[in-house]
């Protein structure tokens, strides 16, 4: 069955459009908060406004909203992508979608083992919500990658797992690791502490720095397209013709290519921590002696 009724197109439209709005909200907002400026400007997320909390206030700020505007529209691609597949109605975009979670599930077993197979849908969800909020920038956003309370909160996520699984064969394992070899239990504690930092820093810090770099190649290229051709009569001297191009091509590496290698990057890390740090086969020696018990 391939035939779209009325309803279904409608439906479409209407997941296509929730992917959009969120966007152009974001774009809308960006625009009537930005003031005019002249020159360089590198700045972090802006404060929209602070709630006011008991213990501490919460700023809410650039970087939050477009997180959000990300999670929405990533939201809505997922059931644009997938609509349709419950009612047996088979499209183009479903291959798509299958071959989302075919490449997903095959990254997690391939790095992890049969055993955290169900861990697909959350590297999937890491892999697009890091991408994502990198590409944000095509459409002028602040990118949610560059703010580092954002990436530190994915890593401290992640970390917390990654302690739930070492501590999967009990908290006396988990403490006795730290001790192997005992003269290098500060170091092996300050190697756990050090996993979300380092984590964090380095999606942030190379976010970052290709954001930075973009904005300084195209304000210099500026400086030195009015220096060669600022002798040129009329609007000539003042059209930047070096900023023609090069900075495109800057963008397609560091907004597209770096963004997408962060966030693989990210995810592979997630992988790897979690699937190192957890003793299966002492878990699975403890399951058995467990089993053993209950039987006698």
């Amino acid at each position: 069955m391939n035939k779209k009724t009325l309803g279904f197109k409608l439906v479409d439209m209407l997941y296509i459009a929730m992917m959009i709005i969120p966007i152009g909200f974001g774009i809308a907002l960006k625009v009537l908060t930005t003031p005019l400026s002249e020159g360089i400007s590198i700045a972090g997320a802006k404060i929209y406004f602070t709630l006011s909390m008991p213990v501490q206030n919460l700023p809410i700020t650039e970087s939050q909203v477009n997180s959000a505007i990300v999670i929405i529209s990533a939201l809505f691609l997922c059931l644009y992508l997938t609509h349709g597949i419950k009612g047996g109605i088979w499209l183009k975009r479903h291959h798509f979608a299958e071959l989302i979670v075919e490449k997903s599930t095959s990254l997690v077993v391939n790095s992890m083992g049969e055993y955290f197979k169900s861990f697909a849908p959350f590297i999937a969800a890491i892999l697009g919500l890091s991408g994502f909020s990198s590409l944000i920038t095509l459409f002028g956003l602040f990118p949610p990658t560059s703010d580092i309370n954002i990436v530190a909160g994915w890593a401290i996520l992640v970390f917390v797992l990654i302690t739930y699984y070492k501590m999967k064969c009990g908290p006396i394992e988990y403490a006795k690791s730290f001790a192997n070899p005992v003269l290098m239990a500060p170091l092996n504690i300050i190697s756990e502490i050090a996993t979300p930092v380092s984590m964090a820093f380095r999606h942030y810090g190379n976010v970052l720095s290709g954001s930075v770099i973009s904005v300084l190649v195209a304000a210099g290229l500026q400086g030195l397209s009015n220096i060669v051709f600022g002798a040129l009569p009329g609007f000539l001297g003042n059209f930047p013709f070096l900023q023609v191009g090069l900075p495109a091509i800057l963008s397609i590496y560091f907004d597209i290519f770096s963004g997408c290698l962060q966030a693989y990057i990210f995810a592979m890390l997630t992988m790897l921590y979690i699937s190192g740090g957890f003793p299966l086969e002492l878990y699975n020696e403890r399951k058995k002696k467990k089993a053993l018990k209950c039987e006698i």
